[in-house]
């Protein structure tokens, strides 16, 4: 047996914080560390395996032998195994081989906190340790006020094996190549922000990341941790806003992942209704013990402090607040005051906001969660969960559900569209039309939209008009902004050839301009989620299925009025009532020419008239293009 030296990186304090669930940086610790001990150069492992009776590190350094390199167990029942094994550098390969006191289990596993992974379908860790100088110091001094929630925050989401391939290699773009390709054209269609699918390794591409397996290591698919810094790096240089996709719902079954990590349920709930998810078959984590929620939330902690990411967005948080989700009677067991609700999961969901916004306060955690679970993203000091925003999941369905209606039948669903200024203040909504929308025949955005060709982008135009002039944050995802024609496709690349025609070349210019649009006008982010920031001028108007509303910035000379015509039929001489006297010119008009609209219906300058109208004694007639936006400002008016 060749010779682990007794080393140890955790001090008492350490051990006691890690079984309290309050060490948040435990990836300090555990894994692999490539250290110097009396002079010789060599590799720290800590491991938590309590219910092993053994645990050797086994690797292409020692031929895979279980017998060659054992590491010792703590002596302070955390169940924390650990050495130092000399010799052993940077790039070196390993795996956990881990002999259960559970009747002699024996499993062999990937590091739980391991900074690199193998490319899959190779599933070992790999001793890492990267030095990167980041340039991103202006970013990161005023990235407070670029993430905060009365800012801009239009969200382009990714996933990076699909956005744009190598086409003569037919491969993946690397983060190196992304770093400029991917940069350059978030930048270019004014985004604030780019949420990218998972990142950290995970073994099954048709899981889209989000069935991991190596929480602290980027997918080495496009290439290593360090490049991975790179692209983040190469956003914040140009100011965009980085948020990853972060999944602490549940994990698969894979053998060299966490489950049956050590012959027992040490990750994952043992009681199979609460540790199984039945639509996704994996396994849930436990977050009632603390030694997982410590492992969680330095996780997240992990990615803030180290990739400085801007913000995370958590996956699937319905199917963490309810015991009940997805399943049937009797196949779930009410909490201890007779609830559905996951007491272990909330509390655990509070916590990690708490650490977040503690450490990080310049950055946001976003849920997505499509319950009506109360206060997700209100502070938890006044009993919320604490996340920053959560995505409208009920202003997604409703509308994508009145938008695919042929327009001579919206009339009657005109409720589908102001049902959501009902609850819109509620919360901080973020409006997502995400990969979601567009796979398992759901059709892509383009496709959802009735009639002709003309008509089905100009539907698309001023359902994204729309969308980016309602109260709230926007995303949307890759293809969504040039009119991708076919469903998406993990295994390919975009239809980025599209875009040699006018009708999705002008789609992209719109979705340029209103992120542009977007950005400009304070009135659509600065009370983005406050009621104080809409006002309705009309919504009654389902005969010619036109809404009309004003959209209030922080001064009112910023305001802008909106009015939306969801039929092909031009609305010419359209009488709106107006909130004081001035004059008003048009500022945005989704109809133009440059987008592929007809160019015509275009509103010169405009004088308020003494005419009472819509219980207002100011009014205007207006023109709103066929299946059009136009949004209005005062201009030299007297306060």
């Amino acid at each position: 047996m060749a010779e682990v030296i007794p080393h140890s990186l955790f001090t008492e304090f350490d051990i006691d914080l890690f079984k309290a669930g309050k060490h948040y940086k435990l990836y300090e610790k555990f894994g692999s560390h490539i250290v110097s001990l009396d002079s010789e150069e060599g590799t720290y492992f800590a491991v938590w395996a309590p219910s092993a009776k053994a645990v050797s590190v086994i690797g292409d350094f020692n031929y895979w032998n279980a017998e060659e390199h054992e590491l010792r167990v703590r002596w302070d029942e955390s169940g924390i195994w650990e050495g130092f094994i000399p010799n052993v550098g940077k790039g070196s390969v390993y795996k956990y081989h881990i002999q259960s006191s559970n009747d002699g289990i024996i499993t062999e596993k990937a590091d739980p906190y391991a900074r690199r992974c193998e490319h899959p379908p190779k599933t070992a860790s790999i001793v890492w340790s990267e030095s990167y100088e980041w340039n991103d110091e202006k970013w990161m001094k005023k990235r407070q006020k670029n993430n905060a929630l009365d800012a801009p925050y239009s969200v382009y989401e990714v996933h990076l094996g699909s956005w744009k391939k190598h086409v003569e290699e037919g491969r993946f773009l690397s983060y190196v190549e992304l770093a400029d390709e991917l940069v350059a054209y978030v930048k270019e269609m004014n985004f604030t922000h780019v949420e990218l699918m998972p990142v950290m390794e995970y073994p099954y591409d048709p899981s889209w990341g989000y069935q991991l397996t190596g929480y602290f290591a980027p997918t080495s698919r496009f290439g290593y941790p360090e490049e991975f810094k790179l692209l983040v790096d190469k956003l914040h240089q140009n100011d965009i806003g980085i948020i990853l996709d972060w999944v602490p719902s549940h994990f698969p079954e894979d053998a060299h992942g966490l489950g049956f990590f050590d012959g027992s349920c040490v990750y994952e709930h043992p009681d199979r209704k609460k540790g199984f998810h039945p639509d996704w078959k994996s396994l849930i984590f436990n977050y009632g013990r603390n030694e997982v929620k410590s492992f969680l939330i330095s996780n997240a902690l992990f990615w803030l402090d180290q990739y400085h990411a801007d913000g995370l967005r958590v996956d699937a948080v319905a199917s963490m607040l309810f015991l009940d989700y997805s399943r049937d009677e009797g196949e779930w067991e009410p909490n201890q005051f007779g609830g559905r609700e996951n007491l272990d999961a909330i509390a655990f969901m509070k916590e990690m906001n708490e650490a977040v916004y503690s450490t990080f306060p310049d950055v946001q955690t976003i849920a997505e969660e499509s319950t009506s679970f109360p206060m997700v993203s209100k502070p938890t000091s006044i009993g919320g969960l604490g996340f920053g925003m959560k995505w409208m999941m009920g202003w997604m369905h409703d509308t994508l559900q009145y938008f695919s209606k042929e327009s001579i039948y919206r009339k009657h669903h005109q409720n589908d569209l102001t049902f959501s200024m009902t609850y819109a203040f509620t919360e901080n909504f973020m409006l997502p039309l995400s990969h979601d929308e567009v796979v398992y025949g759901k059709s892509s955005m383009l496709r959802k939209m009735p009639g002709d060709e003309w008509q089905q982008f100009a539907n698309l135009r001023l359902l994204y008009s729309y969308m980016f002039t309602h109260p709230g944050t926007n995303l949307l995802f890759q293809g969504a902004e040039f009119g991708q024609s076919e469903e998406w496709n993990f295994q390919q690349s975009l239809d980025w050839h599209l875009l040699q025609y006018d009708v999705h070349k002008g789609l992209q210019t719109l979705v340029k301009d209103l992120n542009a649009f977007y950005r400009n006008q304070s009135a659509l982010f600065e009370k983005q989620f406050s009621n104080d920031g809409f006002e309705w001028i009309d919504y009654n108007d389902a005969e010619n299925s036109v809404l009309v509303y004003i959209r209030k910035g922080f001064k009112p000379k910023d305001n802008l009025i909106i009015a939306c015509n969801m039929t092909p039929v031009p609305r010419e001489n359209y009488r709106i009532g107006l909130p004081k006297k001035g004059e008003l010119k048009e500022v945005f008009n989704s109809n133009l020419k440059k987008y592929n609209g007809t160019g015509n219906f275009k509103n010169k300058t405009l004088l308020s008239e003494d005419v009472s109208w819509q219980f207002r004694k100011q009014s205007a007639e207006i023109i709103i293009p066929p299946l059009g936006m136009v949004a209005f400002k005062y201009v030299n008016r007297k306060q």
